[in-house]
Formats: C-alpha cells, structure tokens, sequence
C-alpha cells in the first residue's frame, strides 16, 4: 500500500507540473477531471504520462488528450519551438510552410506552430485551408521553404492527430527537398523539442501569411501536367475522399485534365474529423469502400477510387470480368505499383524506379528485363525518394501500403492526386483499346509470372506481443517455406527491425509497423505461367499464399 501510495503522489506531482505549464484551459480541465478521479483514474493518469510521444522520422503521432503522452497544445509548442530551434542552429534560412488537414485540432495546432515560427522570428506561411498532404509537400519546393509541418494523422482513427515535418533543399539536399526527414535530423531535432523550457517562455509572435488560392491552383496545374496530353479521356470515374481533404483537389485536376468530373459519395464527400461512416478511415480496412462501390455500381462507373482522409494514399477499385460473379475488388497497392511503372516505362519515362523491402519483386523483374534503373529501400516514401543517391534520378516510386509517387519533381513523397489521375490516364487508353486494368495486370502475368502478394497482419493492445513474435522468429527462424529450403534469411537489426526470408519462389518480410500497433508479415509467391494459362497460375499462387500465411503464424506464435 505504501508504494502504491508514493507512485499515486509521483503522478500527482506529473500532472501539477505539467498543468503549471499547459497553455491551453480545455487540456488543463480535462487533466483536473482525471486528477479528480484518483485513485480510480491511476491507470490512465499512468499512461498519460507514461513518456513523451516520440519525436521520429514520421513525426509526432499519437491521441488526442492532455498530458506528454498525447497530442495536445503543449506538446505542439514544445515540438514546434524544437523544430524552429534545430532550424536556426542549423543555419537554416527562408519560411516554414505549414499545413494542416480537418482532424480535430489541425487548425489550432498549425496556427500555434505559426506563431512559434513567427515569435522566433522566422517567416510562417499557412496553407489556405483544410488540404491534402501533397500540397503541403508542393509548397516546400514551391515557395523555397527551410521546411515545411503537415498537421495531420493520415488514415489512423478519429481520436489521433500528428506533426509531420518535411525539409527544404537547404538542409534536405537536392534528394529530400520537399521531403520528410530522415536521420540524423530527426534526433537532432528531438533535442531540440527535450531542450525547450516552459512553455510560458516560448515567445508567441503574429499569426503568420495566410497563403492564397493561387498555390492550390500551381498544385492543380502541375498536377495535370504529370499525364501526357491529348490523350483518352472517356472515363466514368467513382470516388470518395472517405470524409478527408482530398475532394476539391482532385476533382479540380480531373475537370483541369479534361476527364469528366468524377462521382463523389455524397456522405463522404465533405471532410468530417468524426470520419462518421467508417470504422476506421482507412481504405484498406474492411467495409471502408462499400459507398464507393455502390456508387460505382449505381452510375455504371469504369472504375472507382479512393484517397485516405489527407490524400496522400489512393485506393484503386475495379470491376471483377463479366461472368466472374465477384462484382468489385480492390487493388493491391503492388499491382497498382506494378501497373502505374509499366503504364511511365511505355511512355518513356527515363530514370529510376524504385520500391521497398516489402513490395513486390514484379517491379525488380520488369526493370531487369527493359534495362531500367531498379533500387529497393526500406519501408517508408522518405526512403524511396532517396533511392540510389540520384544517380539515375528517380522517375518513380512505390510502396505496396496504397502509396506512389509518380512525379518525383512535382512532390518528392506519396501523392494520392497525381496517382489517382496517372490511374485514369492508364485506364482510358485501355478502355479506348476494349481493354481494362485487369487485363493489363493478366499480360503482365503471362510475361513475369504471377507475384501474388498478401499480409499478416495483427492488431495488438500490448507491444509486448510483437516483440516476443520478433523474438520468436528469430530464435527459430523457418528452414524450409512451402516445402522449400529458406535460400536466404536475413535480420535487418540494428538497422531495423526486420526479418526477411526468402525460397525459390516465395518471400516473406515480417516488421512491426511503424505508425500502428501492429505487427506484419509481407508475403509473396511467385508462380509462372504455363501455355498462358493465367487463371490456373493464379489458383495455385493463391493456394500456395494461404499455406505460407499458416506457416508464418505457426513461426510468430500468433
């Protein structure tokens, strides 16, 4: 009882100074009520406090709730003071570009980091309105920001928010200019947000330029230039933002490049940080799309489309061959990624293309066989745009997790517009031709062989226990996959914390992710094509993933 009782008072004294300290009356009262609620509240009050989010290569992230664990007005000037601190020890010069998306307290925080920015007496320039992540990511390279703050928490659940940060070519280089940090910046700059004093010290200056909409129009305009004009553009076209910021953007671009305006869901049309419709706004999650393919359906639409609530992510939906009777299906992010590669290769777009560990290896094998430049990075956009030192330069990149950059000079990170419109460029020449996606998707098939990829995934309330998978898999790792001898395993510590296997005709990547709790295990059979029989390729790769699927469980203990 008595340690119970000194632990209760450690709390106490957390929760008084940080309320001492907390500019913002509505995270202060939230505080008091949990304070109030001691000792029934001891859990909670624990993980509030439980350590500071952690300030990584993808930023702040975490819920919103008072207290350093979480989201907040504090933590926001704390790491926004960091952030401009590290800017000037560097010798940074020009404005931090701030945008933000419609998630509760987006606003609020991007307009604070303004005023940090504007206090230190650094130019701050925030984004019109509400608006997706690429275009934050334009306006870094646009505008010559030293760097640029995405107020946003992508595609997590309502209750999150986060602070992504980009850097200029001052300090990012010719490779991440425009893009998101990478180490050693972001230790620097979690120093610099732990060095930070009271917050009552951090001078707040003037709210900052509130730019026009003429740098949404520049976003539109380059956007549009990405696919070749002249071409078809008879495509009926569903789409929904899922209650994120993505709807005006795009369908500004579609109507600029000449197709016609696509079908928006009504109930999602609008952003709405309840995210009402969904689960989890998410457009990989079950029952995410059903809408948008009721809707695709109702307007007889060629092909349907999704973005993540800040469109950077986009989501392809297809119409299954007549007479399959399986309706719609979604695309994988890697034949999405496969097909968007091959659609720039036959335009003739020269340079590097480039994925990660746990995509698909079609795109190494389609590189080898036309002589492109091919590299492979670790997980995450802030790699992939640095792939192979830009020499050659990047002409694109992809990860299978729905994202693609398919104009590396235009945004050097995911864009879910450009993808959504190089997507439509690809289908209606297809649709010119009497051909679909799928059909293409088949041809590549026939010539590589079927890659069927899937994931393991497992969602967890305790870290625990993709730690101990981790370690389980690495204390007995698989000698034989499918029946075959495991050719290769490798662990990627302390690099990361990856394990990769591979046979002849199979692969596995397993990892933690790094913005979920949850642990995943990346899969991928390869199977050739005899006498061009597609479908039966396919049959045995599908049957072949779900033994391997088994095997991979069995081996985590999950």
């Amino acid at each position: 009882m008595a340690a119970e009782s000194t632990d209760l008072d450690r709390m106490r004294d957390q929760a008084r100074r940080w309320l001492d300290d907390d500019p913002d009356p509505a995270s202060r009262d939230e505080l008091r009520a949990v304070l109030d609620r001691l000792p029934a509240s001891a859990p909670e009050l624990a993980d509030r406090f439980a350590g500071p989010l952690t300030f990584g290569t993808a930023g702040l992230r975490g819920p919103l709730r008072a207290g350093p664990n979480g989201m907040n007005l504090a933590v926001v000037t704390r790491a926004a003071a960091g952030l401009v601190g590290w800017l000037a020890a560097e010798g940074g010069e020009g404005p931090l570009v701030i945008g933000y998306d419609a998630r509760h307290g987006s606003r609020e925080f991007a307009e604070r980091t303004a005023r940090v920015a504007t206090g230190a007496g650094r130019p701050a320039l925030l984004l019109p309105r509400p608006l997706p992540t690429p275009v934050l990511a334009f306006a870094v390279r646009k505008l010559g920001g030293v760097a640029g703050v995405m107020v946003t928490a992508s595609h997590n659940p309502p209750q999150d928010n986060g602070y992504k940060v980009y850097l200029g070519a001052q300090l990012g280089g010719a490779l991440g200019a425009g893009a998101q940090i990478v180490p050693p910046a972001d230790a620097g700059i979690e120093a610099a947000i732990r060095a930070v004093g009271p917050l009552a010290q951090v001078p707040l200056g003037p709210p900052g330029q509130v730019l026009g909409d003429d740098l949404v129009a520049a976003y539109v305009e380059r956007a549009v230039a990405v696919i070749a004009p002249g071409g078809p553009r008879d495509l009926r076209v569903a789409y929904t933002p899922l209650h994120g910021v993505g709807a005006a953007v795009l369908t500004a671009a579609f109507a600029r490049a000449g197709f016609p305006t696509p079908g928006v869901v009504p109930d999602q049309a609008e952003p709405d940080p309840a995210f009402p419709t969904v689960s989890f706004p998410n457009p990989e999650e079950p029952g995410a799309v059903d809408r948008l393919v009721a809707l695709a359906d109702a307007t007889d639409a060629d092909l349907a489309i999704a973005n993540d609530p800040d469109a950077d992510r986009c989501a392809v939906v297809v119409r299954e061959p007549a007479g399959t009777g399986t309706g719609w299906r979604m695309l994988r992010g890697d034949e999405v990624g496969v097909l968007l590669a091959d659609h720039l290769m036959r335009r003739g777009v020269d340079g590097l293309y480039a994925t990660t560990i746990v995509s698909s290896s079609l795109l190494r094998a389609m590189c080898t066989a036309r002589g492109r430049a091919y590299d492979e990075t670790l997980t995450g956009f802030k790699w992939i745009v640095r792939a192979g030192g830009g020499t050659p330069p990047l002409a694109y990149g992809y990860e299978e997790a729905l994202g693609y950059c398919v104009a590396p000079d235009h945004v050097r990170d995911k864009d879910g517009i450009t993808a959504a419109l190089t997507v439509a460029e690809l289908a209606a020449g297809l649709k010119a031709q009497g051909r679909t996606l799928t059909d293409r998707l088949d041809e590549l098939a026939a010539e590589f062989g079927v890659h069927h990829t899937d994931q393991l995934s497992v969602r967890v309330d305790d870290l625990r226990i993709i730690a101990d998978a981790m370690a389980r898999v690495r204390a007995a790792t698989p000698t034989t996959l499918l029946g075959a001898p495991v050719t290769e395993a490798r662990d990627l510590l302390p690099d990361a914390d990856v394990v990769i296997l591979r046979t002849a005709a199979a692969r596995v990547v397993i990892r933690p992710s790094g913005t979920e709790p949850k642990l995943k295990a990346y899969l991928e059979v390869v199977e050739p094509v005899a006498e061009g029989d597609v479908p039966a390729a396919r049959t045995r790769a599908a049957a072949a993933l779900t033994t391997l699927r088994a095997e991979i469980a069995t081996a985590l203990g999950i």
